[in-house]
């Protein structure tokens, strides 16, 4: 459902929305629909994204009769009672107090508002006032029924075609979603540069990120490859030097969030509050490093290898190939996506990597935040 975070008015509101389907719906109570999906060995699956929102049940075929019914109360008739809703309020908020207290939550936190502003669907997070103030069953009435409409539906499984002519019913009755696409502006911080102070805390977390290409961008599958070399995995770049010859750290990765409308590149560890100017450093050089040098063919084959290992384990079985079928499509991209993926990565040259390291990967383009 284009139900996600960009669509957000408030901070929280679809985590909120998505997460109450569960909570009472129809004539079902939450316990009733725990009960029943306990009993026929369901599972329920819901999930409030940056763009999209999504709800999923895992049924046995010969149980889905039993099942669906409950499945269509949650798309249809919410009652998002105030009592459960208040419950899962306090309980958020208790959660986000802890976090808050975790140098590692508070870095990825303020670096995201840094490079997209507070008020960008991917910059913002829930505040404790905001649950407070602004999250009610108005709110979550309004948003749902206002975005809560399905556009994608995917069946995984060996199904008869009287079920799957069952599903399509269900379904038939929902109208076609042309919802307006919002247009947040990033409002990216001037101040690259920020420390957080975090009172009695020993330990650093060190989060140094950049707005990068999105999926669809001509350059998107040789930086995912490039971003495996320098911290993807735990042979990369990053892990030899700060982990293995340095000893700063327990772990360090490179990640790229891909977005539907943005794209966040980032590299996060956490280290001693003393050495974290070092490993600030050190990662500088390694990501120039990876500019001012062609890489080594024999570290490219290793990396690719991994690279192209996972991607296969990613494809082990119906329901791993479904997430590809729904990647492709939620994000407007080729049908030969994952072919051109494959293709590309066996492609890349030590030349072209740094090239493509000179472009996407300046260090004065990224901002650096420290919390500790």
């Amino acid at each position: 459902m284009k139900a996600g975070k960009w669509y957000e008015s408030t901070p929280g509101l679809a985590h909120f929305t998505v997460s109450m389907l569960e909570k009472g719906a129809a004539e079902f109570s939450a316990g009733q629909i725990a009960e029943i999906l306990d009993m026929y060995g369901a599972q329920l699956e819901v999930a409030a994204g940056p763009d999209f929102s999504s709800i999923s049940i895992y049924s046995l075929n010969n149980k889905l009769d039993q099942v669906l019914p409950v499945f269509a109360a949650l798309l249809q008739g919410p009652t998002f009672p105030q009592d459960e809703l208040d419950l899962m309020k306090d309980i958020f908020i208790e959660n986000l107090k802890v976090n808050n207290e975790k140098t590692s939550y508070l870095a990825s936190k303020y670096l995201k508002r840094n490079i997209f502003g507070e008020q960008h669907p991917y910059g913002s997070t829930p505040e404790i006032e905001t649950v407070t103030a602004s999250i009610s069953t108005s709110a979550l009435r309004q948003f749902f029924d206002g975005h809560f409409r399905p556009f994608e539906v995917y069946i995984s499984g060996s199904l008869l075609p009287a079920q799957i002519k069952e599903i399509e019913n269900l379904f038939a009755q929902f109208d076609g979603q042309q919802l307006a696409e919002p247009v947040p502006v990033v409002q990216e911080a001037e101040l690259r540069k920020r420390h957080f102070k975090k009172p009695g805390s020993v330990q650093a977390s060190l989060r140094v990120g950049c707005q990068t290409v999105t999926r669809n961008h001509p350059d998107y599958f040789q930086l995912l490859l490039l971003n495996h070399l320098l911290g993807g995995y735990f042979g990369s770049r990053l892990m030899k030097n700060i982990r293995e010859e340095k000893g700063l750290t327990y772990g360090i990765h490179s990640s790229i969030h891909a977005h539907r409308h943005q794209s966040l590149f980032t590299i996060g560890t956490d280290v001693n509050i003393e050495k974290a100017a070092l490993t600030i450093d050190e990662i500088q050089k390694e990501v120039e490093k990876l500019q001012s040098e062609d890489l080594p063919a024999k570290e490219i084959e290793v990396a690719r290898n991994h690279f192209l290992g996972s991607l296969q384990l990613e494809l082990s079985n119906p329901f791993a190939v479904t997430d590809k079928i729904k990647n492709i499509r939620l994000n407007q991209l080729p049908a030969n996506y994952y072919e051109q993926l494959i293709s590309s990565a066996i492609a890349c040259d030590g030349a072209g990597l740094s090239a493509l390291a000179r472009q996407h990967l300046k260090w004065a383009a990224f901002h650096q935040v420290s919390v500790g």
